[in-house]
């Protein structure tokens, strides 16, 4: 087909789901095209639709549960020739999907198979569509898993979902979407649980595939750095609808809407010093008489910032000279056996943690960075003894937690707590968000009775930027951005001394994200809590931490205040992290848009030239 005719182009897409309150559009008459080799970015808040529309065009929607997607799809498909895929037969849409079109879904726990090893799930794509044997769609996975930089890919092969981090499970859920080499690959947050180092090889196997068989990407992400390095073009939604749309610098420079600037601004930049509240979309955004979005008067919105940025200033406790810290930790150490044989006979460890020492004050904040497989979550859930550690102690507010019976443990927890990672993973879903956020309050007696802990329930909901209408709903009816700010709000439940948040603002959009940080922020200089912060996003470590504390094979190589750390890194490894990381500046725009049509060029050459 001509690289002057749409891959794909969708007009007036309609996506809706019947809800007990009514019928609720989540995609509202949108219309684009996706260009063969073309990377089109659509970025917006979570809960905007990107989702949707990805799954929307898979014919993913659950029909059963009351959702309806329709419109004109037009998808130039090798088997079927120019087909609407709201119009293809079942049978025939199951042999595009996965093959010519591949999705990279945004949560890979809920969507690989618990009860199936990583490599039979890739291998079975294979056997579906390559017509591959059993042997060489093994071979085959096995060589997907070395390009998308998973360790021991041949041992990985042989294992189960819940035995990888979550970067890991994401990188498998990245070498099925890519095995069958797709005309078009839709990516749902494809790096959003991978360290900047694996997060730029992922990108560049994409941009591979890209080249290599010309193939179209649709990449949905709230990460605007990511966005301007990799993308030709941009889609910004909000509330279901395409509001604006441009090339990235066009986009990136010169932004029309005000949601679209709202978006640039609320994101923590490497290059710009950290201000003491971020901006959030609602500073730049108000609604008319008749409810049209319009900008807010800009000399207003800054100083509305300046505003909430005094009074959190003013929430600042005087600094106390402390005598002991919070958290101490000594030599911690996380070893898992290797077993083989009938016996299980150990022939070896794997050393998560290896000797790990480190102190935190009071009303501190440390950041713990780190490549995916490191050791960061493993350490997180050794500090609760989620996982019991091998060597070492861990004394928090003068106690030993490593000898503390399980009913003092239980008792301590309260005091320290974690928002997991997966926040899909870590909701009951037969419980509302009422509730799961009260379930704790109950276990350990807080408030008088249920209708206090309600009241409590609301304040948090509203705290984390939800509506008090989500009590009675279920996880499974929001996003994944406002998953995690549901998790987040039952971490709070208990007021902690110390919160252990891995990865806790990874899944969100970015100005959820900036609500969220200045949100946390705000809670230590009101109540003086402690946090461990993990994330692979090292602005935001920079925005948030008092120290960072860097990770490398399971010990930490390298520790220092932000500034420091950044301007003048001792380690290799520091500098390689700081070198992968995607800074979305003009400048940066402008090479890699040069990168992308000088290899483009070369590609073409190499498959059209008098040469070849």
């Amino acid at each position: 087909m001509s690289l002057s005719t749409p891959i794909l182009q969708v007009s007036n897409l309609e996506s809706a789901f019947s809800t007990r309150h009514g019928k609720t559009k989540a995609v509202d008459n949108i219309s684009f095209e996706v260009y063969p080799g073309e990377t089109v970015a659509i970025v917006g808040e979570s809960g905007s639709g990107k989702s949707v529309t990805a799954l929307s065009l898979m014919r993913l929607i659950n029909t059963n549960a009351g959702g309806t997607a329709g419109g004109r799809a037009m998808f130039h498909s090798k088997a079927y020739g120019e087909v609407d895929l709201f119009q293809l037969p079942e049978k025939q849409m199951q042999k595009i999907r996965g093959n010519e079109i591949s999705m990279i879904f945004q949560e890979p726990m809920s969507s690989l198979n618990p009860v199936l090893t990583c490599g039979k799930q890739v291998a079975e794509v294979l056997l579906l569509h390559a017509n591959l044997s059993k042997k060489e769609a093994k071979e085959r996975t096995i060589l997907l898993f070395e390009r998308a930089k998973l360790p021991r890919p041949e041992k990985i092969f042989d294992t189960y979902p819940h035995e990888i981090s979550g970067g890991q499970k994401q990188r498998v859920m990245i070498a099925m979407a890519m095995a069958c080499e797709p005309s078009l690959l839709i990516a749902d947050e494809p790096t959003t649980a991978l360290d900047v180092t694996v997060q730029a090889r992922v990108l560049q196997l994409i941009n591979e595939l890209r080249l290599k068989e010309n193939t179209a990407v649709l990449f949905i992400t709230h990460d605007l750095g990511i966005v301007a390095e990799i993308a030709d073009r941009i889609l910004v939604m909000y509330k279901g609808r395409l509001v604006e749309q441009g090339s990235v610098m066009d986009i990136f420079t010169n932004p029309q809407h005000p949601y679209t600037k709202g978006l640039l601004a609320c994101q923590p930049k490497l290059s710009v010093k950290p201000q003491s509240v971020l901006p959030v979309v609602s500073d730049f955004l108000l609604k008319d008489d008749h409810g049209n979005v319009i900008e807010r008067d800009k000399g207003a919105a800054t100083k509305l910032v300046d505003l909430v940025s005094k009074e959190a200033s003013s929430l600042t406790n005087p600094e106390q000279q402390q005598i002991a810290p919070l958290l101490k930790v000594e030599n911690l150490k996380v070893h898992f056996p290797i077993r083989k044989g009938f016996f299980g006979r150990v022939t070896g460890y794997i050393k998560a943690v290896d000797g790990v020492s480190f102190e935190v004050q009071p009303g501190e904040t440390i950041a713990l960075v780190g490549e995916s497989g490191c050791g960061k979550t493993t350490l997180a859930r050794a500090l609760l003894r989620l996982l019991e550690p091998t060597k070492g102690s861990i004394i928090f507010d003068g106690q030993d937690i490593t000898r503390l019976v399980p009913e003092e443990l239980r008792k301590r927890r309260r005091d320290f707590q974690m928002i997991f990672q997966d926040p899909y993973a870590s909701l009951n879903p037969m419980h509302t968000v009422g509730e799961t956020i009260m379930e704790p309050m109950r276990v350990h007696k807080y408030y008088a009775d249920d209708k206090e802990r309600r009241g409590k329930t609301l304040e948090l909901i509203d705290k984390v930027g939800l509506s008090s209408s989500c009590f009675d709903r279920y996880p499974q009816e929001f996003s994944g951005g406002q998953r995690q700010r549901i998790s987040i709000a039952r971490a709070l439940a208990l007021q902690p001394k110390c919160l252990i948040c891995d990865e806790a603002v990874s899944n969100l959009d970015v100005s959820v994200q900036a609500q969220v940080l200045n949100l946390l922020n705000q809670l230590k200089k009101e109540l003086q809590i402690t946090y461990i912060f993990i994330t692979h996003d090292l602005a935001v470590a920079k925005y948030m931490a008092d120290r960072i504390l860097v990770m490398h094979n399971g010990q930490i190589v390298e520790e220092g205040k932000p500034e420091q750390l950044f301007e003048h890194p001792q380690e290799e490894y520091t500098r390689t992290l700081l070198d992968a990381v995607l800074k979305g500046e003009p400048s940066d725009i402008l090479k890699a848009k040069e990168k992308r049509e000088e290899i483009r060029s070369l590609a073409e050459k190499i498959k059209f030239g008098p040469d070849y």
